[in-house]
C-alpha cells in the first residue's frame, strides 16, 4: 500500500508516494538520492545513518519514512553552504578526525546538534553524546579534537 508523505530535507519541501514498510534512511538514499546518510548496522546501533529530525539527531535506520511526514529533516549534504563548509566539517577535517569517514556523517550530525544545545561542552559531555557513534578506525580522540576545534571555530577563536 503506497502513503503519500511530504516533508522538508535540506529546505527543500519534498513529496514521495511510498511503501509503508520502507525506512526513512532508504528512502532517502535511493528515492532522494542523498548517499551521505550511511547504513552500517540497520539496527540504530552504529550511527552511521543519523540525521536532524526537527533539529534532533535521530536514527534514520529505525524509522519508517511515513512517520517523517510533515517534518524538517536535515542530512549531511544540507550541512554545508555550497561550497563553504559547516564549521563542524571544517574541524573535523582540520583535525583529521577520521579516516575511511564511512561513520563520519553520523558523527557529524550528531555533533551539530550537541553544539546546538551545549555550544561549550566538556570532553565527558562530548563523549557522552558521541558514544551512540561507533567508528572502527580511530581511537575517537581525534573526534573529540575535531569537536573541540568546532567549539573554537564557532566562538570565533579560530578561522
Amino acid at each position: 500500500m503506497s502513503h503519500s508523505i511530504t516533508f522538508t530535507i535540506n529546505g527543500e519541501s519534498t513529496t514521495l508516494d511510498i511503501e509503508a514498510r520502507r525506512s526513512l534512511a532508504d528512502v532517502i538514499r535511493e528515492d532522494i538520492g542523498l548517499t551521505g546518510t550511511h547504513l552500517g548496522c540497520e539496527h540504530g546501533v552504529c550511527g552511521a545513518c543519523t540525521i536532524l529530525l526537527g533539529g534532533q539527531p535521530a536514527r534514520a535506520c529505525l524509522m519508517l519514512a511515513v512517520q517523517a511526514d510533515g517534518a524538517t529533516i536535515i542530512t549531511i549534504e544540507g550541512l554545508s553552504d555550497g561550497d563553504k563548509m559547516h564549521p563542524v566539517q571544517k574541524a573535523m577535517h582540520e583535525a583529521m578526525s577520521f579516516q575511511c569517514a564511512f561513520c563520519a556523517p553520523g558523527f557529524l550530525m550528531s555533533t551539530v546538534a550537541l553544539l546546538e544545545e551545549n555550544p561549550n561542552p566538556t570532553p565527558d559531555e562530548i563523549r557522552e553524546e558521541l558514544s551512540g557513534n561507533l567508528c572502527r578506525c580511530t581511537g575517537y580522540q581525534s573526534i573529540v579534537d575535531g569537536v573541540e576545534t568546532a567549539v573554537r571555530i564557532i566562538r570565533g577563536d579560530e578561522s
